[in-house]
């Protein structure tokens, strides 16, 4: 596969070969990666040191394993309460105590484990070449700050600084010498002593903000502001407002602030509906929309009985159903002893536990039908329709649920707010519909002219996905499944332009990424971001990126099986 899917799809395995690989360095079980970002548990983790961001687009594996590496180590050899009481507050001084952090734990590399030593150099290796190639050592902060990177974890690490930077800092690293080597010295010797570490570090780090400001009084405000604006570029890779030490800003994060302790809400849900699918297509359409999906699947030559098959592998287990009379071998069964006397010939007078394989799980899709998925909406109806059928000859309950808006750019929800004196930061601000296609109590062949109904393109406007979440979840609440599996079906993050225009541009984004986190860890269902293109792996911990026009049918149902056996 190639292009656009085919690069998504192999970052994601990437991230899953590194993220078992930051495990088994940092012990830790629930770390993962997810979009190129490290969370535990559900929650991100900070990126200390702007050398462990690789680029998906312009770095290979073996930055992203050094990349994941250097978090792990970080986690096992830093202690974050003590980093965070040590740390300086100005942005310049806490960018290098950052990168010196950094530096520290990578020292701390087991005796035995020389291809984690080399992981690391070649993270380092790389992220020096870029920045001489993008230009950043063209200024004279920039050089000094990339002067100062090299040389402090020369000194901490006892490698040699990376040839191709060898030339670039050779007159920096000379004027460095005396003011420095003091500090350097006490680096070197207390690697292992995060808290005397901390005393040189932090000494380091007023130097160098002391150097820039000296630099900027020489030439001048005008030609600081113009020629040092690649320098200042290093202070925004990192961001200083979380609170255990730098962490990524979010995808999408826009400028404007939540009203503190606010919180997400809704400004009005006094137009939010819930309808069945069924009541919003005529039923002549839903038969002709039946007989188009039919065709649609007819060419994809799917095995509904194999696929049955390997679905009840995974969701079912053996359980005794009762008790199986007529054995020649088992237990004796006493209403069977008079055939000793009438029938002394028969052998089948015992009786054995019947076992057989029982479904206690519950498979809900939710679909996404914002505008943009208008595009996809016969495709994605036909994996369900095939996904739906085969779950229900492997005796697994299934739900099909769908979530679009009342109306486009807020409807009567915006006119609220408008009628209101447009207060500031309202929330959410739009129509919810919820969508019900199929009920868990409802046959596939009494759902299978509201399935097709998914087809229908006026369904489709703009997308809450956080809200639905939720609701699918609180469906589930009601049944008496043990095992519950959410497969949310989306080709991006949601969108309403309504709530987007009046608060922050990722207000529904960090929404969904909050509610997915919270019903995992509640244990209301495992939650599964299917991808249609992209990766959703900034909002769920389980992703999969499915592409489905590449004509390989087969392919999609194969990725599906994977992830729900992960």
């Amino acid at each position: 596969m190639t292009g656009t899917r085919g690069r998504t799809r192999h970052q994601h395995r990437v991230e899953e070969l590194c993220a078992a690989a930051a495990r088994a360095v940092s012990g830790e079980p629930e770390f993962h990666l997810r979009a190129g970002r490290p969370y535990r548990a559900g929650l991100p983790l900070p990126v200390n040191a702007p050398h462990l961001r690789p680029s998906s687009n312009e770095d290979d594996l073996g930055s992203f394993r050094g990349a994941a590496d250097g978090v792990g180590l970080r986690l096992v050899h830093s202690d974050s309460d003590l980093h965070r009481g040590l740390r300086p507050e100005e942005p310049l001084q806490r960018l290098v105590f950052e990168m010196l952090e950094q530096y520290r734990v990578e020292s701390q590399v087991p005796t035995g484990l020389p291809g984690l030593v080399w992981n690391l150099r070649y993270r380092f290796e790389q992220w020096s070449d870029r920045c001489i190639h993008s230009g950043l050592t063209e200024t004279a902060n920039g050089l000094l700050l990339y002067s100062v990177a090299q040389i402090c974890r020369s000194r901490v690490t006892g490698q040699p600084v990376p040839a191709m930077a060898e030339d670039v800092i050779e007159a920096t690293r000379f004027a460095l010498a005396p003011l420095l080597g003091h500090e350097l010295a006490g680096l070197r010797r207390h690697r292992e002593d995060q808290q005397a570490y901390a005393v040189h570090a932090r000494a380091v780090a007023r130097t160098v903000e002391g150097l820039v400001a000296e630099a900027g009084r020489a030439n001048g405000e005008r030609e600081t502001a113009a020629a040092d604006r690649r320098s200042r570029n290093w202070a925004l890779l990192l961001d200083p407002g979380d609170g255990d030490g730098f962490a990524p800003v979010p995808p999408g994060t826009g400028a404007t602030p939540e009203p503190a302790g606010q919180g997400y809400r809704a400004f009005t849900t006094a137009y939010d509906t819930q309808r069945h699918i069924s009541t919003l297509v005529r039923a002549e359409q839903r038969r002709e929309f039946r007989e188009r999906l039919d065709r649609r699947i007819a060419g994809q030559g799917v095995n509904h009985a194999r696929l049955a098959r390997e679905l009840a592998a995974l969701l079912t287990a053996p359980a005794r159903t009762g008790w199986q009379g007529g054995q020649e071998e088992g237990y004796i069964d006493g209403r069977s002893l008079t055939q000793l006397i009438t029938s002394p010939a028969e052998r089948r007078l015992f009786r054995a536990e019947r076992v057989e394989p029982v479904s206690e799980s519950l498979v809900t899709f939710l679909l996404d039908c914002s505008g943009s998925m208008k595009a996809h909406a016969e495709s994605i109806a036909a994996v369900v329709d095939v996904f739906t059928r085969a779950l229900e000859l492997a005796g697994v309950a299934t739900e099909i649920l769908g979530f679009t808006t009342g109306s486009w750019n807020g409807g009567r929800a915006m006119r609220d707010w408008r009628r209101s004196g447009r207060p500031r930061h309202p929330g959410r601000l739009n129509e919810v519909c919820h969508l019900v296609v199929k009920d868990a109590d409802t046959t596939y062949r009494r759902a299978r002219p509201d399935i097709a109904a998914l087809l229908k393109q006026d369904l489709y406007r703009e997308g809450v996905d956080g809200e639905a979440v939720r609701w699918a979840c609180r469906r589930m609440d009601g049944r008496g499944e043990h095992r519950r599996f959410l497969l949310v079906f989306s080709d991006g993050s949601p969108v309403d332009s309504a709530t987007a225009l009046m608060n922050d541009s990722d207000y529904l984004g960090n929404h969904l990424a909050e509610v997915v986190r919270e019903e995992e860890r509640a244990g209301s269902a495992r939650i599964h971001g299917l991808g249609v293109g992209l990766d959703l792996g900034h909002y769920y911990n389980r992703s999969q990126v499915l592409d489905l026009e590449s004509g390989a049918a087969n392919q999609v149902f194969r990725d599906i099986l994977a992830m729900l056996s992960r």
